[in-house]
């Protein structure tokens, strides 16, 4: 099986908004019309037939059968893979172990439901490697992910999956190079009450990507590297995708799947957030997601209650003084000692300013001045982020950012410049309840190890911190920190970041668990449909 003929489709099927009647939810349209005009004008058609939708040189009457007999094909082509999981639509699409659970929920037909979700997964291991390593391939940054969404609305399509596209539409051009609006929102069920969302973010970064024994499916986009794992989280909710479609008539409620752009600085999830992906009908009642984690073994899941990822912000300091010649220092004001002076004073924050039980980061990242040994720059440049595990303690650290570096630029006779993020990151909190009620015991019922380990909070940021801000919600760690080939423990942003390909079944595994799951116990506490204020 040749993944690359699956993705010749894409052009095609990501034409087909809304993919079936049996779930009507909006479709983003001007947005999705301004993105299919640039997929064709970049991306050659699959075929004639695919030219004529995308161009519209066809007829209402046969343009859906056109778009049929494309999407069956695609399906040929990777049936050994995702659709002997998913039946044919001539096929009823239930699950009786579900469903038993679902009548008595005993210890016997939870362990049943696991054990036969396992066993569908572990029929798309190949699947779940290949969409894996195809989309490793071509890394796109934040508000750029066209392809990626291509990728994820072609599966969607072959799986017969409704979804709509446009979300997450950029609304900083101005400093964010990129449209947007390439987020995809599935949805899988009946369509109302009881609801939840699982989530999965797409975007890459801005790395040269140097992973050794990954040449057969390294980079190919100069300088943009997936080295924080998002191809493999979104491969893996696509994997849940397929064993959650497959079961569909036996789920009573909805399960929205977010394919999200914009994590790596973008705040695409506020995005999302604003444009109403957690107001839509049925309102997701709780949200889910999770991250590969490297520094943990591959097949446990961590997480804990309260906040488990910071608050960040960056900041921009333009510090700007006198140049002059560098023989001649009396004749200048120095931006390079008063920028110097400004960083030695931020290390004062951390110390000074926060309680020592409480924890705050304020990090220089950069540091640019001057092009000549003999010349005082005029100006110089320091970037920078704060962390913190509240909204509040980041507030109060920016203050103090604030404060220190005017009060230092003064003394020196510099003037400066403060520049912000559009969108500071709230921390992600996990809802202590849903934690210590529902998730912690799902996290146990799927890591290999038979437990939830319970970590220290990290000062990494995440903007699925929207979405728990607004919904009870529950972020995992999923340990992926143990392959040596290549090796999967480098950090997070590394440039010899790797995934451990193995976990990538468990992860689809945990998010289906988590799904049917939390659809169960929203019935048994008698939320299956929010009381309307």
């Amino acid at each position: 099986m040749k993944l690359s003929n699956i993705f010749a489709t894409a052009v095609l099927v990501s034409s087909k908004t809304l993919v079936t009647d049996a779930l009507p939810f909006r479709t983003r349209g001007s947005n999705q019309e301004e993105n299919n005009e640039s997929i064709d004008a970049a991306t050659p058609s699959a075929n004639e037939g695919a030219s004529n939708i995308l161009t519209g040189n066809v007829d209402d009457s046969s343009k859906d059968d056109k778009i049929s007999a494309a999407s069956a094909d695609a399906s040929i082509l990777i049936e050994g893979d995702v659709l002997n999981v998913v039946p044919s639509a001539s096929n009823s699409r239930r699950s009786i172990d579900l469903e038993r659970y679902v009548a008595d929920p005993s210890e016997q037909h939870s362990l049943a439901l696991r054990d036969s979700i396992r066993h569908q997964i572990s029929n798309m291991t190949n699947f779940l490697v290949a969409t894996r390593r195809k989309l490793h391939q071509t890394p796109e940054l934040m508000y750029q992910e066209r392809e990626t969404s291509n990728i994820v609305q072609a599966i969607l399509t072959q799986l017969d999956v409704s979804y709509t596209t446009g979300w997450a539409v950029n609304t900083h051009v101005d400093t964010i190079p990129g449209p947007g609006g390439y987020g995809v929102v599935a949805k899988i069920g009946t369509g109302g009450y009881p609801c939840i969302l699982l989530r999965a973010d797409m975007d890459a970064l801005p790395i040269t990507e140097r992973t050794l024994g990954v040449d057969s499916f390294k980079s190919q986009n100069d300088n943009r590297m997936h080295a924080c794992g998002h191809d493999g989280h979104t491969t893996m909710l696509l994997g849940a995708a397929a064993v959650l479609k497959s079961m569909e008539e036996s789920i009573n409620g909805t399960v929205i799947l977010a394919f999200q752009p914009a994590e790596e600085g973008g705040a695409g999830a506020k995005r999302m957030r604003e444009e109403g992906v957690l107001e839509q009908h049925p309102k997701p009642q709780h949200a889910f997601g999770m991250h590969l984690w490297p520094t943990l073994p591959s097949g446990t899941i961590a997480s804990r209650p309260g906040p488990l990822l910071a608050a960040c912000e960056r900041f921009e300091i333009l510090v700007a003084g006198v140049g002059g010649h560098a023989a001649m220092p009396h004749l200048t004001v120095g931006s390079i000692v008063t920028a110097s002076s400004i960083i030695m004073n931020l290390q004062t924050i951390v110390s000074r300013t926060l309680n020592p039980l409480e924890a705050g980061v304020c990090s220089i990242t950069k540091f640019e001045a001057g092009d000549a040994f003999n010349i005082i720059p005029a100006s110089a440049l320091l970037r920078g982020t704060i962390r913190a595990l509240s909204t509040e303690t980041l507030l109060m650290l920016r203050n103090r950012v604030e404060h220190i570096v005017e009060s230092t630029a003064a003394v020196h006779g510099c003037n400066v410049t403060i520049t912000y993020s559009q969108d500071y990151y709230p921390p992600t909190v996990n809802d202590t309840e849903l934690y210590e009620s529902f998730s912690k015991k799902v996290g146990a019922l799927i890591a290999h190890d038979g437990i939830t380990r319970e970590v220290e909070p990290t000062m990494g940021a995440e903007d699925f911190s929207f979405m728990a801000e607004s919904i009870p919600s529950t972020f995992f760690l999923l340990g992926q920190g143990s392959a040596t080939d290549p090796p999967s423990n480098f950090g997070l942003h590394h440039p010899h970041f790797a995934i451990d390909e193995s976990v990538l079944p468990r992860g689809a595994e945990l998010h289906v668990n988590l799904a049917l799951r939390a659809l169960q116990k929203l019935r048994q506490e008698g939320e299956g449909v929010p009381v309307v204020q």
